[in-house]
């Protein structure tokens, strides 16, 4: 494929952090690649407390646990959505009860939460779809009027503002992704971001395999001990190190990701005018992150067709999730009525290729958006 659809970015001081790491010879978690990591967390977004994983499922898991999840539980979130958002809380005995999303954002539809809660919820987890936030006024308000905890799934969110405020910083609990597909990435690799202090110190616990270590390590206890549930939830400091070297940079990569972005959108909008698709939606109060650039096209066979003639001219555009209410695990274990808005929007969006470096190719992307969408639209009319 002469454009993939993803790239990952290097700064080219990965290595040689690493190499600081390996001589430093502390290679397991917590060491000080990861307390700068951490540190750069709390500090840039506003979180109580921040603590890296290795993965974001690993942080949705932990914080899972935090939230005391338990057996028949139930746990609000969209349909269109990673499985890991629901496999988090199915993993604990959970039910996840899944609500429809917005036309606009695709974000979960905040009107629809409410009337979902039963005496068994437990959680409600917004999931920021493409780095664009979800209606956090709301969903904190009808959490603090029915004592439920938000878990924020920000694993697309890293940088994005909800009306002047860093999404992660907003919920009780909220769960950050570094993955290679990501804005900042450690090529595998999450953070748990906490908000509420009476959580830190269990969470540190389970962080650290259910013993008191961090007790140990600060030397309130002569011996540490299993105290609660946890597991093998740290990152090495090789991942940390990979991740500081990115975070280092990360002003000037979420600016030249927000670059790419507007360009398709620039370039787009006289096309959305005299065609049957539709481009991103940002709402007023929110600053996002460029993470990714979608377009809504007619129906799942323009969908499809779209992608297949773009792949034709080398360039790899993708579809995104299954929602997971239609999935057979989804039909398993969770709960939902219809929800046309995720079914109908998974059947026809696309995603555009967005890395660092599509500069020079984006043109070529964008004249051949052009050509497929009037070869499409001029096909399909009545005679």
């Amino acid at each position: 494929m002469k454009i993939p659809f993803n790239k990952p970015y290097l700064t080219g001081n990965e290595a040689k952090y690493i190499d600081d790491a390996c001589s430093r010879g502390h290679l397991s978690g917590n060491g000080h690649y990861s307390k700068l990591c951490a540190n750069w967390l709390v500090k840039t977004i506003g979180c109580k407390s921040a603590m890296l994983t290795q993965s974001c499922t690993d942080a949705l898991e932990m914080a899972a646990i935090l939230a005391g999840i338990n057996p028949g539980d139930e746990v609000i979130m969209p349909s269109y959505t990673f499985v890991s958002t629901a496999n988090a809380f199915v993993l604990r005995g959970a039910i996840p009860v899944f609500v429809d999303i917005r036309p606009d954002t695709l974000n979960i539809d905040e009107t629809k939460i409410e009337s979902a809660i039963t005496s068994k919820t437990k959680a409600i987890v917004p999931v920021h779809y493409a780095g664009v936030a979800c209606e956090m006024d709301t969903i904190m308000f009808i959490a603090d009027k029915h004592n439920l905890i938000v878990i924020e799934d920000a694993a697309q969110a890293i940088f994005t503002k909800y009306k002047g405020q860093f999404l992660g910083s907003i919920g009780h609990l909220a769960c950050l992704s570094f993955h290679e597909t990501k804005n900042i990435i450690s090529g595998e690799g999450g953070a748990l971001l906490i908000n509420n202090d009476r959580l830190n110190e269990r969470a540190q616990i389970i962080h650290e395999k259910g013993t008191n270590r961090i007790e140990f390590t600060r030397g309130n206890v002569d011996k540490y001990t299993w105290v609660d549930i946890g597991s093998s939830f740290l990152p090495s400091e090789l991942t940390a190190a990979f991740l500081w070297a990115q975070i280092e940079e990360s002003d000037r990569i979420i600016k030249a990701r927000v670059g790419l972005w507007q360009n398709y959108h620039c370039s787009l909008e006289h096309l959305e005018q005299n065609s049957d698709f539709r481009r991103p939606i940002i709402p007023r109060d929110c600053i996002h992150n460029g993470h990714m650039y979608y377009l809504l096209l007619r129906d799942n066979t323009q969908r499809d067709s779209f992608i297949a003639r773009m792949k034709e001219k080398g360039i790899n555009c993708v579809f995104h999730y299954v929602p997971l209410h239609t999935s057979p695990a989804g039909q398993k274990y969770s709960r939902s009525g219809e929800l046309p808005v995720s079914t109908d929007s998974a059947l026809r969006l696309v995603r555009m290729p967005l890395w660092i470096g599509l500069e020079k190719f984006q043109s070529e992307i964008l004249e051949a958006t052009h050509s497929t969408i009037l070869e499409l639209t001029t096909r399909n009319k009545p005679n």
